[in-house]
């Protein structure tokens, strides 16, 4: 029979751990360690994974690419580009050289470029199932999307009144599965706990280690990727 006064012992010891405070250093802070997602610092940790998605897929940057802001990732990443263009809202824009808005770009050629690099866009387009639909109908069959939205982010500064969602694996599937055949999306979630608190405080990758960076929990996703190839 267990001695009641150990038991109170044990759970006197329970509580300890329990109340013990975390060690949270550099980051116990109600301001970010960078207002600039870490640029300053190295690589944005949401970057990184981007850019590892933008890596793992280069084969699919060929032919004519269209690319939102700038092409940057089309230079650095294309395999076999013949054409590169630029989408912006923004006329002013020198890089643009398709004026639209996603969710009200009919004006754009149907079945015209091959891939479409869509990195951290949609969270800043309200109606996305419009806006889906558009990448679908401008790509050519057998053209492919490289997309990738935040699930965990501050907000930009100068995006207070415009930036609407974050997005998790499951709402990718669904908005991307409405419109591409199901087995042409592949969807993936990319960080985890450490990652999304180290992008949110403005860490930068390079202050974490390889394996904190290459663990991803389905919990705690940071940004999630989709590859998307349109088939008809």
């Amino acid at each position: 029979m267990t001695d009641p006064s150990e038991k109170r012992n044990r759970r006197r010891r329970r509580l300890a751990r329990v109340r013990r405070p975390a060690r949270l250093g550099t980051i116990r802070r109600t301001e970010p360690l960078s207002e600039h997602w870490g640029r300053e610092r190295g690589t944005p940790v949401d970057r990184y994974y981007i850019e590892q998605f933008l890596a793992e897929n280069r084969h699919v940057v060929r032919g004519r690419v269209l690319e939102v802001m700038n092409a940057d990732y089309t230079r650095r990443f294309g395999d076999g580009v013949t054409g590169s263009d630029v989408l912006d809202i923004d006329a002013g824009n020198p890089e643009a050289t398709v004026v639209a808005d996603l969710a009200d770009a009919a004006a754009i050629e149907a079945d015209a470029f091959d891939c479409f690099i869509l990195t951290q866009t949609l969270q800043y387009v309200f109606d996305l199932e419009t806006a889906i639909g558009h990448v679908h109908r401008v790509l050519r069959p057998g053209g492919t999307v490289l997309c990738t939205v935040p699930a965990v982010s501050k907000i930009g500064r100068r995006q207070l009144g415009s930036e609407w969602w974050r997005l998790t694996p499951a709402a990718c599937a669904r908005l991307f599965e409405g419109v591409f055949e199901r087995g042409r999306v592949d969807v993936r979630g990319r960080g985890n706990v450490l990652t999304c608190v180290a992008f949110l405080v403005g860490m930068a990758a390079e202050e974490l280690k390889a394996r904190e960076l290459e663990t991803d929990d389905p919990l705690f996703p940071l940004i999630v990727t989709v590859r998307a190839t349109k088939t008809t």
